[in-house]
């Protein structure tokens, strides 16, 4: 998949460069699609990374919207300077796929594009922990299906697939279970495989018992 960062920086943060040394920048927002040349058999394989600075969060839908008239196969992340809730339902409202800080850590960055990648949604730590309480407290299965669904796991993925479920981020689990974050995402990756879900808010409801 080729990453194209959308941002009216003179050049790629470093970051960026580090998570997707080929990554693409083109500086405007609302002319993605004019201003791209790419091969068209690329079409279904980008991933748009676009920077809203502060003084462009009024911008947002349109720069989605133009982004997805040209590649509609496309997908989007929204990278923010100062990132809000607000913003981050706006960005997934209008189609984006994923929603982080600007300056997220390389192996965050990754992180992200594998989850987008599978079809998941990448939100924010504190928005997605808000979103697993709410939900949880709608809907939920039944224990016996719980039960079922935890023993298609090893006994330490269900440990972390258990407190990812609370909306744990990695660094709290891997406090928690004493496990390093490459452990925590490897154990999760394996879960996320065995369940067939996409995502954190996915895992949530499907372990939630009623």
């Amino acid at each position: 998949m080729q990453d194209i960062f959308v941002s009216t920086l003179p050049k790629l943060v470093s970051s960026w460069v580090e998570a997707f040394p080929d990554a693409l920048l083109i500086q405007d927002v609302l002319e993605a699609g004019s201003n791209l040349e790419i091969v068209s058999s690329y079409s279904a394989a980008l991933v748009f990374w676009l920077h809203i600075n502060d003084s462009q969060n009024g911008s947002l839908p349109a720069a989605i919207a133009s982004v997805l008239r040209s590649y509609p196969d496309a997908k989007i992340v929204v990278l923010a300077n100062t990132p809000g809730h607000a913003e981050t339902l706006q960005a997934l409202s209008a189609g984006a796929m994923g929603y982080a800080h600007a300056y997220s850590a390389p192996e965050m960055l990754k992180e992200i594009k594998t989850v987008i990648h599978h079809g998941g949604i990448w939100l924010g730590h504190q928005l997605l922990k808000r979103l697993i309480e709410t939900s949880v407290k709608l809907t939920g299965n039944s224990p016996e299906l719980v039960e079922e669904l935890l023993g298609r796991l090893t006994s330490r993925e269900k440990e972390v697939a258990i407190e990812a479920a609370k909306g744990m981020s990695n660094k709290e689990i891997a406090r928690v279970l004493q496990i390093t974050e490459r452990t925590v995402k490897a154990h999760l990756a394996k879960s996320f495989e065995r369940l067939g879900v996409k995502d954190r808010l996915q895992l949530a409801l499907m372990l939630n018992k009623k």
